[in-house]
């Protein structure tokens, strides 16, 4: 039941919400509408902007939790880091809890998101059960699954702005264990699909219970699921906090044990592997580098001053490097094609490792722009980082060649990252006559930005 704080915080939100209202009234008609706040998990940089953005600084907070009902009401600014600190006392989580601190739940729901719980859990917004969306119209309207606003809640979901900003979210929540106990499982790239698929299958591997599986490929020739069990007591638990880095744990262990929140946020620390371009993964870099800043919106903070001011770029070149291409995308493989897609990837592109989190959908039916089929088991592949550009060849035609490579390994595409592909393929891919045909009655002037304009033209 809702407590005295908990009705404060209602009414704090409605305070917050008025003044976004206000603040989306305040952008004069024809100039774009963004989002007013200091961190992003975009990694594609936009085009600068003259105008306010959206006041969204009192939207960041948990209004409450259900322990009983394992349901919660939540700001849709409010990090994943704030949300789970809110659930994890209550031994509770969100149903799918994304790898990195600073992800907001409405980002995670109109941008979509994974993790480890994904492959029973599906994506994030299939545990939204309803929420409140500030539309192009500049209107306050709660969506659910049936009722008037029901193809807006189901095209929301990818729709990264175009449809609109959530304000408020009501979640399911699912139960964690205090701890949780993984098992390191090395398995060759063909035996990576139909072990995935026998755990979606009854949530077991070698007879032992399986809550979270992810993994990680470090080579053709060296690739590992992780699965994680929900565990009461454990005699030790390892910390990845410090100078120890959890990615490389997974070849030097065959089981471990971390508590739930150290479970949630074993990525965060060193944003995967990519804190090792910023030194963060060397021992005397790590030994002065503060706890408190070996996390992921820290090294974002250092990639967006990189793409404003290009000095990394600028010094690769004096010294006669060739310039280099960002490839940072997240693609969805059906698991009976994952083997082939690793070897082409590896052989085309070449970069080391890669995450692998299987997912499939709960529901029995598809969201209509990210469509998926739910009857399918799929494994995300997560690579991030940069090649070089080869003589002859110009920037985006890794990243283009990979598009072309997912839909031919029947995969998709998410958009959090840069994308390339021409109008026609986009709206095919993406499903924007249906989007389009939303947007015009929830946004009817469209003062909103496209998401071909977001995701290709970066508007």
């Amino acid at each position: 039941m809702p407590t005295t704080s908990d009705l404060a915080s209602t009414l704090d939100h409605d305070q917050a919400v008025g003044r976004l209202r206000e603040s989306y009234q305040r952008i004069p008609a024809g100039a774009p509408v963004r989002l007013a706040k200091r961190s992003s998990n975009l990694f594609r940089p936009r085009t600068q902007v003259a105008t306010p953005g959206l006041d969204v600084s009192g939207l960041t907070g948990v209004i409450s939790v259900d322990p009983v009902g394992r349901t919660a009401d939540v700001q849709g600014m409010c990090t994943y880091e704030d949300l789970v600190a809110a659930t994890l006392p209550h031994g509770l989580m969100p149903m799918v809890v994304p790898q990195l601190r600073t992800i907001t739940l409405g980002g995670a729901v109109t941008g979509l998101g994974i993790e480890s719980s994904s492959f029973r859990a599906g994506l994030p917004h299939e545990s939204v059960l309803e929420l409140d969306i500030l539309t192009g119209a500049g209107e306050i309207v709660t969506a659910r699954p049936n009722g008037e606003h029901a193809d807006l809640f189901r095209t929301f979901p990818n729709s990264y702005g175009s449809l609109g900003y959530a304000t408020r979210l009501r979640i399911e929540l699912d139960r964690i264990s205090p701890y949780v106990a993984l098992r390191h499982v090395r398995l060759g790239l063909d035996e990576l699909g139909p072990a995935i698929e026998s755990i979606v299958a009854d949530s077991t591997y070698e007879g032992e219970p399986v809550h979270f599986v992810d993994g990680v490929a470090f080579s053709p020739d060296e690739a590992y699921l992780t699965l994680g069990r929900n565990s009461d007591a454990v005699v030790r638990t390892s910390d990845y906090t410090g100078q120890q880095i959890f990615y490389r744990s997974i070849q030097q262990r065959t089981t471990d044990f971390l508590t739930a929140n150290d479970y949630l946020w074993r990525w965060d620390t060193d944003w995967f592997w990519c804190s090792q371009a910023f030194g963060a993964q060397n021992p005397y870099v790590r030994r002065i580098w503060p706890r408190r800043l070996r996390r992921s919106d820290v090294y974002h903070k250092i990639i967006g001053f990189e793409n404003r001011h290009q000095v990394a770029a600028r010094i690769n070149r004096r010294k006669g490097n060739p310039d280099r291409e960002r490839v940072v995308q997240d693609v969805e493989i059906p698991a009976s094609r994952l083997a082939g897609f690793l070897r082409w990837f590896d052989a085309e592109v070449g970069m080391r490792p890669v995450w692998l989190c299987p997912l499939r959908l709960r529901g029995d039916t598809a969201w209509p722009l990210y469509p998926l089929k739910p009857d399918e088991t799929y494994v995300n592949v997560g690579f991030w980082g940069t090649v070089a550009i080869a003589p002859g060849a110009a920037d985006g035609d890794v990243n283009r060649r990979i598009e072309a490579a997912v839909a031919d390994f029947d995969g998709h595409k998410s958009l959090y990252s840069d994308a390339y592909y021409d109008r026609d393929t986009f709206d095919q891919l993406y499903n924007v006559p249906a989007l389009t045909e939303v947007k015009e009655r929830y946004d009817p002037d469209a003062r909103l930005t496209g998401l071909y304009e977001k995701a290709v033209t970066r508007r």
